[in-house]
């Protein structure tokens, strides 16, 4: 394990107490800040987000207790070492219950303040992996936020076991670099990861794709195919957009959940697969599920463990990291020597909406590296190029709404408000026809010459 990259906080109001612990940890090779006050170490919490606090109970001000609790607001997965005179003892074990890592009584002898701290950084960063591969799991992830920290924290948490897990975000936030994050702090990283997207795989083929088929099963099916259920075994199926996955294949989804088999198009024969599943969307399962357009029984299947993906604009500390690694990634790939981005670039850049989110900025930055004619990425480039790009990237229910109305309205001016006639050509019967339109508050007399 690197200790260097253990980061401590340390909490005390006493001075030569702070510098004696600090002094045995960073001994020991670890990262250690000091704090001599509960309101000090919230802020120094901020800052250096670290695997493990040490607080001292009894302190003016904020208590240690108290900054627990605060702790705990920002990132529930931290672990807080409560550390108490031997008066206090039965508050400490109180304090257990609520959750607090462990407690050690003062005087605390070095050895037993070097174990504790190492089973909190065990459970913090994990002992699953190999040594000095700690942090090549979430490499892909480019970040420094309390937000995104606190999430990997849970992420790791999650990631050794079996559940299944569903990734939630709007579009663009990295929901399929946080499934990979996912796999490769797994017991199955060296197994495959197979990712599929349920939006983009037309409906008529998903269900092969997914559980495969057998030969003459259906016209053009020439040979048997193995679905992607039997490609990921004993690995991980990521199955990004479930939210559109059509209702008849969630029952057939879900009974590959409960029986661990999949059964082929056109065979009789189920075949055994051990695949762990994370899932994926960017739609509102819980408001899916009062329209009927999601299984009940699927939803709490898929969602025994929910993460949730900031946007890009609740974690703008994350935006001078991202656009300094995409321009690296980018002047090498183009043969550029882009090397930075002008103050007054940046500012813009933190200061734009982004509701492509990273996806989007990464847009902006590759746009704006292919246009710079010098090493430095101007205000100028930025400006056009986020004008480029700000209405064009919107979620998929957005584009999809924006279509089906417009196609609407182009359909009633064609038959001048003949509801009849527009039904026809749309090919849906009258009561779900004006039932569209009333969804997106259309009126059909308004089209009449």
């Amino acid at each position: 394990m690197n200790r260097k990259s253990n980061r401590i906080l340390l909490v005390d109001d006493e001075a030569d107490l702070l510098s004696l612990w600090k002094l045995r940890l960073e001994s020991n090779g670890y990262e250690v800040t000091t704090a001599l006050s509960g309101e000090e170490a919230l802020v120094k919490f901020s800052l250096i987000n670290p695997n493990v606090v040490l607080t001292d109970l009894r302190m003016q001000g904020i208590d240690g207790m108290a900054l627990f609790e605060a702790i705990r607001e920002r990132n529930k997965v931290i672990p807080v070492i409560i550390i108490t005179a031997h008066g206090s003892i039965p508050e400490a074990v109180e304090a257990t219950k609520k959750g607090v890592f462990s407690f050690l009584t003062k005087p605390i002898d070095g050895k037993d303040l070097i174990l504790e701290t190492e089973k909190a950084l065990h459970f913090s960063t994990g002992g699953t992996l190999p040594q000095n591969d700690s942090n090549k799991w979430r490499r892909d992830i480019i970040s420094k936020s309390a937000a995104m920290e606190e999430l990997l924290s849970r992420t790791y948490l999650v990631a050794d076991t079996d559940s299944t897990v569903l990734i939630r975000g709007e579009s663009g936030t990295g929901k399929e670099l946080l499934a990979v994050a996912i796999h490769r702090a797994s017991s199955r990283r060296d197994k495959p990861f197979v990712p599929v997207n349920c939006a983009a795989i037309p409906e008529a083929l998903l269900e092969s794709e997914l559980f495969g088929h057998s030969k003459g099963s259906f016209t053009g099916a020439l040979k048997s195919h193995f679905g992607l259920f039997q490609a990921a075994n004993k690995g991980t199926l990521f199955l990004d957009e479930i939210g559109d996955m059509p209702l008849h294949l969630q029952v057939k989804l879900l009974r590959v959940l409960e029986e661990k088999q999949v059964r082929p198009v056109g065979s009789t024969t189920p075949v055994p697969v051990d695949v762990r599943i994370i899932s994926a969307t960017h739609r509102n399962l819980e408001e899916a599920l009062e329209h009927k357009q999601f299984r009940e029984d699927l939803f709490y299947r898929l969602n025994v463990v929910s993460l949730n993906l900031p946007p890009l604009h609740e974690r703008k500390e994350d935006i001078p990291l991202l656009v300094e690694y995409f321009v690296e990634i980018l002047s090498g790939e183009n043969r550029k020597q882009v090397k930075r981005i002008a103050p007054d670039a940046m500012r813009i850049l933190v200061d734009a909406a982004w509701p492509g989110n990273v996806r989007q900025l990464y847009n902006v930055v590759e746009n704006a590296c292919a246009l710079a004619t010098s090493p430095l990425i101007t205000e100028d480039l930025l400006h056009d190029a986020i004008k480029q790009h700000q209405k064009k990237i919107v979620p998929l229910s957005e584009a999809r709404r924006q279509f089906e109305q417009q196609y609407l309205i182009k359909l009633l001016q064609t038959t001048q408000g003949n509801v009849s006639q527009a039904a026809r050509i749309a090919n849906r019967n009258r009561t779900d026809f004006y039932k569209l339109l009333n969804r997106h508050q259309i009126i059909p007399a308004l089209f009449k010459s």
